[in-house]
């Protein structure tokens, strides 16, 4: 079947609801997505047009969505566009939905710091030793600014 899979790039306009359901669990808020384009008379950014969207998270989706997110912060969301057509009290509405399968902080705005989420240990894969990833097996160094035993120097931050 053929779904049309969005990508949109806006802040979170309402608190994350979750809720625990029959299918697990499940999550919600709203997106707003702002147009912005640049005015040649003004000579400066203007904001267009604002659209929202609810945003449905489900299972693992849901519980890290409602522990990461607040309002306000700048997110990116993939996922399945839901357009439906309601009746309410004679008039007709019209709503747009995201099934999300992705969502993210938009670090072009910021940074956010990753956490894997806890996992039941039948699912964990085994433990394995942390590979030496600055020494190649024959302990010849790969590049010439790596000594043995030695972390490189860190590139200078940009900030």
């Amino acid at each position: 079947m053929n779904e049309t899979m969005v990508c949109a790039v806006g802040r979170v306009a309402t608190q994350p609801v979750y809720r625990e359901v029959a299918s697990g669990p499940s999550a919600r808020f709203r997106l707003a997505v702002t147009a912005r384009y640049w005015d040649r008379e003004k000579s400066t950014w203007a904001d267009g047009h604002t659209n929202f969207f609810t945003v449905w998270a489900n299972r693992q989706l849901a519980t890290n969505t409602a522990a990461s997110l607040t309002v306000g912060e700048p997110v990116i969301v993939q996922g399945r566009l839901k357009v439906r057509t309601d009746v309410r009290e004679g008039q007709s509405r019209t709503s747009a939905d995201i099934d999300a399968v992705a969502i993210g902080h938009d670090l072009a705005w910021g940074t956010s710091a990753f956490r894997r989420g806890g996992r039941t240990e039948a699912a964990s894969p085994p433990s394995r030793p942390e590979p030496d990833w600055e020494t190649p097996p024959d302990g010849s160094p790969e590049r010439a600014d790596v000594v043995q035993g030695q972390r490189p120097v860190a590139e200078p931050s940009l900030t």
